[in-house]
């Protein structure tokens, strides 16, 4: 059942109402209607669909179509690239032209019409064609451009191996051309090529393509003709069109009208009788004055037809599909009582005197021809005005109408001449648009597009909508949208959003992508208008998604920064990891990454990055505690108040490691230096087995004879008294490295008779935060009795010591080695400059 239909069980409206519009169920009830269609919730808009995701494949990317978060690309799988594509045969070729026509409406149809004086352009037309030359056919609006290319398209079926391809250049650019001119010859399933393999597939494409209604020359025509050398193009324009650039490859033929004998011939087979004499001397003025253009004598046909309809027998009138004696409510002068209504306002038997059209009216007649039509008819024609032209399918005006036989109007304004076809539809003929809006028929026009609006997202939503039949549709449904953007009117810029969501999808998987392109920017506009944040995301994350296809990248790295920030204020975290994704991959482009399963043989990228790129050398795992390596580390210059240690470790951030041109000498370098500090280390570690307690350090005694080492039982020195204590709260000085210096070490070897010491000590008034590098200073003065060395209870230091101050115990050394940082002066712990001895008491474990 038709939700539209006013019995539906969902219709809210009273019975007998119009359901969807400004027209109502029967002529003469609008009043009576609640409330206007516009201001009325549509029932079905209430009911969600289901999400539709359909997988395509656009040159190396693979999109998925989601509707709800967005569509999501990456790079195509292997194995998932389409083959080659094929070529479409005779019985393909002839079930896509028949797709391409626009439908046959229902109801009688319109006299067939023969082609006129035309025989001399077609003949010229074939010759040139089946010579290979490309033919610019220029003509007004009505000279039966459209006719005559039909004819010669005919004609040309077996000249070329591809055959004919018709397209229509109605608001399309090169590109679309370019990619329907491919659609129309290769077999391609949800595969949409590049820019590259487009023009590679199209440049041995051998086919007649024959371009109705083009609205571009100049460059764009010229990269049309160069992009497809082995075709024959016949391309009709109106003489507004800029001219090619380069006329080598394009011959020029001029379309004019009629003759005055042609122009009456043609009106005669228009009107279905021969010409009174009254009637042939209006229709010689009908031709000077529009030079013989064939669209105006089949309307002035028209206007003939219906004059002979008012004057003739009723009997066999059909109004709509039904006849009029079985009408209920017949037209005046017509039905059963005819005569008697004529004999009661004196006229004759002979029937109602209808007077021929003015030359006004016949240079001009479609508010003429309008007023003769049905209500259906008259309603159609205001939808069509508010779409600018467009009309829409006649499975639609049922619902948009109001009447269960409004799909009859369309043959009804063919058969008046209202109607010119644009490939698989229909738009208003040349000039009627202007005309009808200057007698009112554009009044309420954003009424009407808001419900064709409305209609069109239930339908594009539909599940038995094909993406093929939205694209169709694209041109109504996109000529809906605008007047609502710049309304102002409240509720008008979300019904474009809502539309806008339910097209741009279906335009992306039936891989019309101009009409997608134009869809996002409508529905962006129309989000922002409304100050919806979160669907203009979306758009913005489509254009990005469209832009990244197409090879603009910066285009797309804006429109997605755009999007994941809006996202982000509304807390989409779907929708912000989609976008996050699509970014990434154009970051990858940027960089010049391309997927393995697309990288020709041949051009692997080389091993070394390429020149500028940092390296980062990797640093050894710190040694393990077992190892008890000497720490070495910064100073920190610091005081810290009370002698106190710090409760952890200062953070400090680390110098950016080496990088540059010559990286791999650099790290070569970098590996030696460290292999040779690491085995310093290890050296000293090693030599380290017989070296006096940690918190001592030795350096003004030489070995004692009887080999005690300086030492009496008690383990007290013998020397201590010669020692000048550190000021309580200092901090010892170092060397400026931070490392023991080698006359420490030699110092505690070499025995020495004067038994002087090889360093002054740290006066107290000293600053211990200038160390001077020829110095070795010796650890604060400690208790002469401490536990045996083997059991430290204090913990080990962190890896930024302080200055502690005098413990008990001494402190192991650290047990980690940080490698590869130039070294820079810092308190060091009395451990620090520990040099080894000789007394065989000594604990190697405390090391």
């Amino acid at each position: 059942m038709n939700p539209t239909d006013p019995t539906h069980p969902t219709d809210p409206r009273p019975e007998g109402a119009g359901p969807a519009g400004t027209g109502p169920a029967g002529a003469g009830r609008a009043d009576e209607r609640p409330a206007e269609a516009a201001d009325r919730p549509s029932p079905w808009l209430s009911h969600p669909t289901p999400a539709r995701t359909v997988e395509l494949i656009s040159g190396d990317f693979l999109i998925t179509v989601n509707p709800v978060d967005g569509s999501e690309i990456e790079p195509c799988p292997p194995g998932s690239q389409p083959p080659t594509p094929g070529r479409l045969d005779a019985d393909e070729r002839a079930e896509q032209r028949r797709a391409g026509r626009p439908p046959i409406p229902p109801g009688p149809g319109a006299p067939p019409l023969p082609l006129l004086e035309r025989r001399e352009e077609r003949e010229q037309l074939v010759g040139l064609l089946g010579r290979g030359r490309s033919v610019r056919l220029t003509g007004s609006a009505g000279s039966g451009r459209t006719a005559l290319i039909e004819a010669v398209a005919a004609d040309c079926e077996d000249l070329a191996p591809d055959g004919v391809v018709r397209l229509s250049g109605h608001h399309r650019t090169v590109t679309e051309l370019l990619y329907e001119l491919y659609a129309g010859v290769y077999r391609s399933v949800l595969h949409r090529p590049d820019r590259a393999g487009l023009l590679r597939l199209v440049n041995g494409i051998g086919a007649i393509v024959v371009v109705d209604d083009l609205e571009f020359g100049g460059e764009p025509l010229d990269e049309l003709l160069e992009a497809a050398p082995e075709c024959a193009f016949l391309l009709a324009v109106t003489p507004d069109v800029d001219a090619p650039i380069s006329r080598s490859r394009l011959e020029e033929v001029l379309l004019g009208g009629l003759g005055r004998g042609a122009s009456l011939d043609l009106l005669e087979r228009a009107t279905g009788r021969p010409l009174t004499d009254e009637e042939a001397n209006w229709a010689g003025d009908l031709w000077f004055e529009s030079e013989g253009l064939p669209q105006r004598f089949v309307q002035a046909g028209a206007l003939l037809r219906g004059r002979d309809r008012l004057r003739a027998d009723p009997e066999p009138y059909e109004a709509d599909g039904v006849f009029v004696h079985e009408l209920a409510d017949a037209p005046y002068g017509q039905g059963p009582g005819r005569s008697e209504a004529f004999a009661d306002e004196g006229l004759t038997a002979d029937g109602y005197d209808v007077p021929l059209p003015t030359l006004g009216e016949g240079a001009a007649p479609a508010v003429l021809l309008a007023s003769r039509l049905g209500e259906a008819a008259r309603e159609t024609l205001r939808f069509a005005v508010a779409l600018g032209g467009e009309v829409p399918h006649q499975a639609h005006l049922p619902a948009l109408v109001g009447d269960t036989h409004a799909d009859a109007a369309v043959g009804e304004l063919m058969n008046a001449g209202l109607l010119s076809p644009v490939g698989p539809r229909y738009r208003l003929a040349a000039g009627a648009l202007a005309q009808l809006e200057a007698r009112g028929y554009g009044d309420e026009a954003t009424s009407r597009a808001h419900v064709a609006v409305q209609h069109f997202t239930w339908w594009a939503g539909h599940p038995s909508v094909t993406p093929r039949r939205a694209s169709t549709e694209a041109d109504a449904l996109l000529a809906a949208m605008t007047p609502l953007v710049s309304s102002g009117e409240a509720g008008h810029a979300s019904a474009a959003v809502l539309l806008a969501r339910g097209a741009a999808p279906a335009f992306l998987a039936g891989l019309h992508w101009g009409a997608w392109e134009r869809a996002l920017r409508i529905g962006q506009e129309a989000a922002r208008i409304a100050g919806e944040v979160a669907e203009e995301a979306y758009f913005h994350h489509e254009l990005g998604i469209l832009a990244l296809c197409v090879g603009s990248l910066d285009r797309a790295r804006a429109e997605l920064e755009t999007s994941i920030g809006m996202r982000g204020a509304v807390a989409d975290k779907r929708g912000t990891v989609s976008g996050r994704r699509a970014l990434a991959l154009v970051t990858d482009r940027e960089n010049g990454n391309t997927p393995v399963a697309f990288r020709p043989a041949g051009d692997e990228p080389p091993v070394s990055p390429p020149r500028g790129v940092s390296m980062v050398v990797p640093v050894l795992r710190p040694p393990s505690p077992d190892d008890r390596m000497t720490l070495v580390t910064r100073r920190d210059d610091t005081p810290v108040a009370g002698g106190a240690a710090t409760a952890g470790p200062s953070v400090r951030r680390r110098r950016p490691v080496l990088g540059g041109a010559r990286r791999n000498l650099v790290a070569a370098g970098a590996g030696a230096v460290l292999a040779a500090v690491l085995g310093t280390v290890v050296t000293l570690g090693a030599s380290g087995n017989d070296t006096s307690p940690t918190d001592r350090v030795q350096t003004d005694h030489s070995a004692d004879d009887d080999g005690t080492g300086g030492y009496d039982d008690t383990g007290t020195p013998t020397d201590a008294s010669t020692k000048k204590p550190a000021k309580p709260g200092g901090v010892p000085a170092t060397t400026g490295s931070g490392t023991p210096t080698p006359s420490a070490t030699e110092g505690s070897e070499s025995p020495d008779p004067s038994g002087s010491t090889s360093d002054d000590p740290l006066e107290p008034g000293d600053d211990p935060s200038s160390p001077d590098p020829t110095k070795t200073t010796s650890p604060p003065p400690t208790k002469t009795t401490s536990p045996p060395p083997t059991t430290p209870t204090s913990p080990p230091p962190t890896t930024t010591p302080t200055s502690p101050p005098p413990t008990t115990t001494p402190p192991p050394p650290p047990e980690s080695a940080t490698v590869g940082i130039p070294a820079e002066p810092t308190s060091a712990s009395p451990s620090s400059s520990v040099a080894p001895s000789d007394s065989p008491d000594t604990d190697p474990s405390v090391i």
